[in-house]
């Protein structure tokens, strides 16, 4: 009985450890951006705003069927100090990012990862959408595989926003 209940809690610890590892909030890699415009923007520059860096790709139908629900965020929060930074995977030929961009009239940064050095730095995203939300301090609070409840994302987005 005492092997037994020693090989409970071992199987009991290991995922609540491996939940507490998930849950736990980890610094963002340090990333350069090149946007469409040719301009760069680099992670530490996104400090003091609540940032979204949403992996994508034009060829990902969940990803498109969720811009218009990124677009809405942004336009909802940017003025409250809310940015969005929108990475095509480097798969993604860039007249095709170029062209979605322009007429979809997205309002927020895009930027391309041509090499897939940003996904690698970023824990070698995958899947697309994959989307994660950094507080104003630059430490990524929430991934998100797969398109994110938009009214819980909204929730979090505030309560990051009132905190100093």
């Amino acid at each position: 009985m005492k092997l037994f209940s020693k090989r409970l809690r071992w199987l009991l610890c290991v995922p609540l450890c491996c939940l507490l590892v998930a849950c736990t909030s980890q610094s963002t890699p340090e990333s350069n951006f090149v946007l469409l415009d040719g301009s760069r923007i680099s992670t530490s520059q996104l400090r003091g705003t609540v940032t979204l860096v949403n992996f994508w790709a034009t060829s990902c139908a969940s990803c498109v069927a969720e811009m218009p629900d990124i677009v809405a965020t942004y336009g909802k929060y940017q003025a409250q100090g809310f940015d969005t930074v929108a990475v095509a995977m480097r798969y993604d030929p860039p007249s095709y990012v170029v062209n979605f961009a322009q007429t979809r009239h997205l309002p927020f940064k895009v930027a391309i990862d041509n090499t897939g050095e940003i996904a690698q730095a970023w824990g070698d995203v995958q899947l697309t959408p994959t989307t994660y939300l950094l507080d104003k301090q630059g430490v990524i609070v929430k991934r998100y595989v797969g398109a994110p409840n938009f009214t819980q994302l909204h929730q979090l987005i505030e309560r990051l926003l009132a905190a100093t």
